[in-house]
């Protein structure tokens, strides 16, 4: 069985930095694309970041050069450094993974972690 676990959340001020991390179990990390995607209040749930099995990453243009991903294989584990942070950057923090040789791409989710920056 899939679990993702995000960690990391918080209240910071404009200008603060979070790093949230995603542990995930029951699935062969090296084989899976992990993401982080927000949810905030009244909008739709957008992509932030992503990095494949091959380290290959892509951001969502309102976090280049602010946010880094990065991927730690022997413990199993996503992370999301988020840096110069935006009263536009909270919401809610999810972590997803699928299984790039998955013909059915199956997606799994943590259950989110809540990021508020405010002052």
């Amino acid at each position: 069985q899939v679990h993702l676990v995000e960690s990391g959340g918080g209240l910071v001020q404009p200008g603060g930095s979070l790093r949230l991390s995603c542990a995930a179990s029951g699935i062969l990390f090296s084989l899976n694309a992990m993401g982080w995607y927000r949810q905030a209040p009244g909008k739709q749930r957008e992509l932030v970041a992503r990095i494949t099995r091959a380290g290959s990453i892509n951001y969502a243009d309102s976090v280049k050069g602010r946010f880094t991903i990065s991927r730690d294989g022997a413990k199993n584990t996503v992370y999301l450094q988020m840096d110069s942070l935006k009263p536009e950057d909270t919401g809610v923090y999810s972590c997803n993974t699928v299984n790039e040789f998955d013909i059915f791409k199956r997606e799994y989710w943590g259950q989110g972690t809540q990021v508020t920056v405010s002052s």
